[in-house]
């Protein structure tokens, strides 16, 4: 058996903290082996995507995306449909209909959401598992072999911080997974203007999303989208929430309750989800005042060319001057 060499998994997903992140385990591990790893869940925007492009130019390396495929998974529920659903009084009409719909797109986003016949929700968050970790380990286990078995060099980065979600505030700095590799999260503790801030005086852009709104970027929409992320993409990206329309028709069509919509909600006594308002209902929300009774005049403006949280409106210009290098061991955020 040859030295076993360390190991570097840097998930990418396009956006700040991930960005950062990359950032760091490059400039800490430089002489070692480092793969920057993308789960392209087909929800994201082209934007997006460009900015991958991007990165691997500055960064000098490749970005390799994976992509899940659920169309084995769609089959058998083609299969499930046939032989219960007549069974369980489902009319004809819904099982001919749910047929029809059960057929691949080859968009994994839209491909899950119609095996399952619903929308990921934050009760149900599916979404995340399905489209992202389910790639990651099977990637890991791949480096694991190659270097036989021996994973504790094995290290998989990932831009979490704390203060994102009540699900991730006690996110670990690093931790060792039950398969023996470990779990780098070196953003953990920072804000996401100390993010913001790390990319640009490290001398990178950020993805260009950020500076028309955006507070984070991904999924659009993300299933946990506010109410100025909605406005945003209303604003800029109309096209997009016609896509999510004809996603809530088509997945609407594959589901035994003939209904789906993209953002659930809450059930009268607060315990579970009901179908919630379609994307367009949604969107006109997200122009209303506080109490989403009466329609705000300033969130019904054109939108601003730029328009930023972060300061980036300012700061544009300056996306590609080479700051002095930071001591990576405590002056960074």
């Amino acid at each position: 058996m040859g030295e076993i060499r360390p190991t570097h998994v840097v998930s990418i997903s396009g956006g700040k903290d991930s960005q950062a992140t990359a950032i760091l385990c490059t400039e800490l591990h430089s002489n070692e082996e480092i793969h920057f790893v993308f789960a392209d869940t087909g929800n994201e925007h082209e934007i997006t995507y460009q900015h991958l492009d991007y990165m691997e130019q500055v960064f000098g390396r490749p970005i390799r995306r994976l992509k899940a495929d659920f169309s084995a998974d769609i089959a058998r529920k083609r299969e499930y449909v046939v032989a219960h659903w007549p069974g369980k009084g489902v009319p004809e009409e819904t099982v001919s209909t749910a047929l029809a719909a059960l057929v691949p797109t080859g968009n994994p986003f839209l491909d899950l959401c119609i095996w399952k016949g619903r929308f990921p929700s934050r009760k149900a968050q599916f979404c995340t598992q399905e489209l992202k970790r389910h790639l990651l380990d099977p990637l890991m286990m791949e480096l694991a072999l190659r270097d036989g078995f021996d994973v504790g060099d094995l290290h998989s980065w990932q831009g979490v911080r704390r203060d994102e979600s009540e699900n991730r505030k006690n996110a670990q700095d690093r931790e060792r997974t039950p398969e023996g590799w470990w779990i780098e999260r070196p953003i953990a503790g920072w804000t996401a203007q100390q993010t913001v801030d790390f990319v640009i005086e490290r001398g990178q852009r950020l993805n260009p999303l950020y500076s028309k709104g955006f507070r984070r970027v991904g999924c659009m929409p993300c299933i946990n989208a506010g109410k100025d992320e909605l406005l945003a993409m209303s604003r800029h990206f109309p096209e997009t929430v016609e896509r999510v329309r004809k996603w809530e028709i088509a997945v609407a069509a594959a589901s035994k309750r003939g209904a789906s919509s993209f953002f659930a909600a809450p059930d009268k006594d607060g315990r579970g989800e009901r179908e919630g308002r379609n994307i367009i209902e949604r969107i006109e929300w997200s122009k209303t005042s506080r109490g989403g009774k009466q329609y705000d005049l300033l969130r019904t403006a054109p939108a601003e060319e730029c328009s930023s949280s972060y300061g980036l409106c300012e700061t544009e210009e300056n996306h590609f001057v080479l700051p002095d290098q930071m001591d990576l061991q405590g002056s960074h955020p």
